[in-house]
């Protein structure tokens, strides 16, 4: 009866860990380049075999491409296939990121909404207009000409997802994701850049609401066995001291 009320207690545990990640999906389901994540379990095997319950894993990360919407942003880019933007915070730490909306700060570089440089990108202040092509290629304007400025390269991992998320769409290397290595988009079979579109989150509202209905049931059903277990120990209890 211990083993039952413990299995059943642990599965509590583990739907609400699941049940938080959904809304943490969900909270951020209008977050451009969000990337949704699912709990991940186990059986707790006891030596000989012996189920004891389920023990929480914790979060992987669910790269699936999310939906391309046009966006009017000067500098705004989407990422149709693998591939991160590589961004440089103030310390000089790599970032990665799927999220394409940049502005350009008074020195010509690209910038995210938290501040973070995008790598590789300058754009001079007589620059009238900016393009990027879906190889990488960085375009701008000029009043007598129309320079190539950079080309963007992508990081892919051997492992995304093992990258450490940071909040929102940000995420840093760790030492299981691999090393990344530079991805030229515009292949046949790679990636694509698409100037003045953003990747839209990949949650979908209906989905987590059903995932929150599912995980709910869960709960509940373990919350019977506990409710149960704790029963026959009562009855248990009870004939012993009869």
């Amino acid at each position: 009866m211990d083993r039952a009320l413990f299995a059943a207690a642990s599965g509590m545990a583990a739907q609400q860990r699941n049940l938080d990640t959904i809304a943490d999906n969900l909270a951020n389901a209008g977050v451009v380049g969000f990337k949704g994540s699912a709990q991940t379990f186990a059986a707790l095997i006891a030596p000989g075999g012996l189920g004891l319950g389920t023990v929480t894993l914790g979060p992987r990360v669910l790269f699936a491409q999310g939906k391309l919407a046009n966006s009017p942003g000067p500098f705004n880019v989407a990422i149709e296939g693998p591939g991160f933007f590589t961004l440089v915070d103030a310390a000089g730490h790599l970032r990665y990121t799927r999220d394409g909306q940049f502005s350009r700060a008074a020195d010509g570089t690209l910038h995210n909404e938290q501040g973070l440089r995008l790598a590789g990108v300058r754009i001079p202040a007589d620059a009238l207009s900016v393009t990027v092509a879906a190889d990488g290629a960085v375009r701008a304007t000029f009043a007598h000409d129309t320079r190539v400025l950079a080309n963007l390269r992508l990081a892919e991992f051997p492992a995304p997802e093992r990258l450490r998320p940071l909040g929102g769409a940000l995420f840093e290397a760790t030492s299981e994701c691999g090393k990344p290595r530079q991805l030229t988009p515009g292949s046949d079979n790679g990636p694509k850049l698409h100037f003045g579109m953003l990747e839209e989150s990949n949650v979908t509202i209906i989905d987590a609401m059903m995932q929150i209905l599912t995980a709910q049931r869960a709960y509940e059903a373990n919350a019977k066995g506990v409710q149960a277990a704790d029963e026959m120990l009562r009855i248990a209890n009870n004939l012993q001291r009869g």
